[in-house]
C-alpha cells in the first residue's frame, strides 16, 4: 500500500512540474510569417497595453513608443512610457544574438540577464523585472511571449510571477511605423 502512494505522490509530482514548463517555442517553428528581429524590430514602433491582476482586473494603461536600432549586430529598444496615471518612464534594452535563435537582453531593471528564443513566428522572453510596487520594488519573473501576425502586428503577452506564483499579466500589442 505505501508502495502505491508513494508512486502515486511521484506521478503527481511529474504532472505538477511539467505542468509548470510552459509551452516550448518549437512548437511555433512552422508559424508564418517568421519574425527576424533584425527586420522587425528596426526603426519606430507604438505599443499600446494594459497590466492586469491575476485576477483579470486592469490596473494600468500605457502607450510606448519604441526607438530601434541596431549596430554591429546589436540592438538597442529605447522604450519611451506613458502610463494612464501620467507617469513617464524609460527603459533600454540592449539585444545580442547568443547563436542561433537565440538572443540575450539587458536593461538596468532587468535583474541578470534576459534569455530569448525565437521560432517561426513567436519570440519568448525569460527574465526578472524590478517593479516598484507600493513604495517597495519586487523582482518579477517574466515569461514574455511575442508573436508575429504580420509585417507591421506583434501581439505581446506577459505573465508575472513571484515565487512560482502568477500575480499578473501585461498584454500589448506593436504595430510599426
Amino acid at each position: 500500500m505505501m508502495r502505491r502512494i508513494a508512486r502515486l505522490a511521484v506521478v503527481l509530482a511529474a504532472t505538477l512540474l511539467g505542468a509548470c514548463a510552459g509551452v516550448d517555442p518549437a512548437v511555433y517553428a512552422d508559424g508564418k510569417p517568421a519574425l527576424s528581429l533584425e527586420r522587425y524590430f528596426n526603426g519606430t514602433l507604438d505599443g499600446y497595453g494594459m497590466v492586469q491582476d491575476r485576477g483579470g482586473r486592469v490596473l494600468r494603461r500605457f502607450h510606448v513608443v519604441v526607438d530601434a536600432r541596431w549596430e554591429a549586430g546589436t540592438a538597442t529598444l529605447d522604450e519611451r512610457f506613458e502610463w494612464s496615471d501620467g507617469e513617464r518612464q524609460r527603459r533600454v534594452w540592449t539585444i545580442r544574438p547568443a547563436g542561433p535563435g537565440r538572443w540575450t537582453g539587458s536593461a538596468p531593471d532587468v535583474i541578470g540577464e534576459a534569455r530569448g528564443t525565437v521560432s517561426g513566428n513567436a519570440l519568448n522572453w525569460k527574465y526578472v523585472l524590478a517593479v516598484p510596487v507600493d513604495g517597495s520594488v519586487w523582482n518579477l519573473d517574466f515569461d514574455d511571449w511575442m508573436h508575429l501576425i504580420d509585417d507591421r502586428v506583434m501581439l505581446n503577452r506577459a505573465t508575472m510571477s513571484k515565487f512560482g506564483v502568477r500575480v499578473g499579466e501585461v498584454t500589448l500589442s506593436f504595430t510599426r511605423r
